[in-house]
């Protein structure tokens, strides 16, 4: 469409011309011509992208664990509870037969061994489970460092009860500093797998 100032200076100038023929001119001011418009550039909606968006993400590999790794965590939870009470039998009665000797009363002598060999049994039943689910979940990221840390640790307070239970308790029958080492052993070895028992209980 024509723009009205320049309908209006066209009018002007034929009107000049017919009243003075041959002396055309016509005064326009600039500022009454049309200004050209700085040219606006629109962005089509829907267009903007994020720089992440255009990233392909990594998918996870799942990993199908077997009913029998169900089965061996099951065991191998239920086995942990019991480590704490047979942790306090082995400790009340060591205690005493360190401190009385064969002064000790009977329920300690009676207890020590039976709670000793409990500890014995659990261990190696929870060795055994645990070992076999860590290398079927070799190959799942979640959880890794946690598993081996807790299986790292569990593995060295065995090692620390079999060296208490078998050397060091035979000589701590005949004196008072191999039992005083039998007792500082096998209290770290506790101590250790203490740890470990709560690195997988606090972190599931």
């Amino acid at each position: 469409m024509i723009p009205i100032t320049d309908v209006a200076v066209g009018f002007l100038m034929a009107w000049q011309a017919a009243v003075s023929p041959g002396q055309v001119s016509l005064t326009v001011r600039p500022d009454s011509l049309p200004q050209p418009r700085a040219a606006t550039v629109m962005q089509p909606v829907g267009l903007t992208m994020f720089v992440a968006d255009t990233v392909p993400r990594v998918r996870r590999k799942a990993v199908v664990y077997s009913d029998g790794y169900a089965t061996r965590l099951r065991i191998h939870k239920t086995l942990s509870w019991g480590m704490l009470p047979l942790f306090a039998a082995s400790y009340f009665s060591g205690d005493q037969l360190l401190s009385k000797g064969t002064d000790a009363p009977s329920w300690a002598r009676s207890m020590h061994g039976p709670a000793a060999t409990g500890s014995a049994v659990l261990f190696g039943a929870n060795t055994v489970t645990g070992g076999w689910n860590l290398w079927e979940g070799r190959k799942d990221p979640n959880g890794r460092t946690r598993r081996i840390l807790h299986s790292v640790l569990f593995t060295a307070a065995s090692g620390g009860f079999a060296y208490a239970g078998t050397k060091l308790a035979d000589d701590a029958e005949e004196n008072l500093t191999a039992r005083r080492k039998h007792r500082n052993v096998a209290l770290g070895s506790m101590g250790v797998s203490t740890v470990s028992w709560l690195i997988m209980l606090i972190g599931n």
